[in-house]
C-alpha cells in the first residue's frame, strides 16, 4: 500500500504574491514543508504540484518529486480536491498502488514531521478515511457578524451569538495545514472531510497558514520563538 505526500503550490496568488516561495528564515517556504514529509519516514514518494519552473526547481532543490500540473488546475477557480483528482485518476499514475495521501500545504512552515504522521495515523480504512490537522478556536464562529451596506453589522447566526461556550460544546477549525484521505473514499467524495473525519490538534503556535502578509509576519515571531532569532 504506497503513500503519496502532495505538496500544492502553484506560482500565482493575489493577496501575496509568491507566497509558497517567499524567503522564511533562510530559506523559501515551500523548503519546510518538503522538509517536514520527508523527515516523516512514512511517504513512497513525496511530490510538489505545480506548473511553475521556479517553484519546480526548488522542489526538486530540497529533495521533493515535481508533477506539472495542466495550466487549467492553475488556475483561481480551480481546487486542491480537483488537482488531487486529476493526478489520481491520470493513465498510467507515476505511482502505483496510492491507497493514502497526504496534502500538505506549503504555506503552513511550523508544522512538523510529527504533526504530520499524527494526522496520518488517525486513518483507519472504514472507520476514518478522513484525517485533519486542527486547532481551537480563537475566537467562536457563531459570535460572527455579517457587514451589510452602509457598513450595519448583524449576527451571522442570531439564534447562536447569546449562547455561552458551555452551551455550544466543544468547536474546532482546520488549520489548513494538512489533509491526510483513503483514497478510493477521496475519489468518491472528492472532497477533504467526510463521514468518520478525525482531528489531530495542533496548537496555534504550529497552525499559521500564511495567506496575507500579516500572516506571514506572525509566523516569522512565531518561528524566531520558537527556533531562535
Amino acid at each position: 500500500m504506497a503513500k503519496l505526500a502532495v505538496i500544492p503550490a502553484r506560482g500565482g496568488s493575489k493577496r501575496l504574491p509568491r507566497k509558497n516561495i517567499l524567503p522564511f528564515l533562510g530559506k523559501p517556504i515551500l523548503a519546510y514543508t518538503i522538509e517536514a514529509a520527508v523527515e516523516a519516514g512514512i511517504f513512497d514518494a513525496v511530490v510538489v504540484s505545480t506548473e511553475d519552473a521556479e517553484i519546480a526547481e526548488l522542489a526538486r532543490h530540497f529533495g521533493a518529486e515535481v508533477d506539472l500540473r495542466p495550466p487549467s488546475l492553475a488556475e483561481d477557480q480551480a481546487t486542491v480536491a480537483d488537482v488531487c483528482v486529476e493526478l489520481l485518476t491520470r493513465k498510467p499514475l507515476p505511482w502505483t498502488d496510492v491507497e493514502q495521501m497526504c496534502v500538505l500545504y506549503a504555506t503552513a512552515p511550523l508544522r512538523n514531521a510529527n504533526d504530520i504522521r499524527e494526522v496520518m495515523a488517525l486513518l483507519e480504512p472504514g472507520v476514518c478515511d478522513f484525517g485533519i490537522a486542527a486547532t481551537q478556536y480563537t475566537h467562536y464562529p457563531y459570535q460572527a457578524l455579517r457587514c451589510g451596506e452602509g457598513g450595519e453589522l448583524s449576527p451571522m447566526w442570531p439564534e447562536l451569538c447569546d449562547k455561552s461556550s458551555a452551551e455550544i460544546g466543544s468547536l474546532v477549525a482546520g488549520n489548513g495545514s494538512t489533509y491526510a484521505v483513503n483514497v478510493p473514499a477521496f475519489l468518491e467524495h472528492k472532497a477533504f472531510y467526510g463521514p468518520g473525519m478525525r482531528a489531530h490538534m495542533m496548537p496555534f503556535s504550529r497552525s499559521i497558514d500564511i495567506d496575507t502578509a500579516d500572516d506571514f509576519d506572525l509566523a516569522l515571531c512565531l518561528a524566531r520563538g520558537a527556533i531562535g532569532p
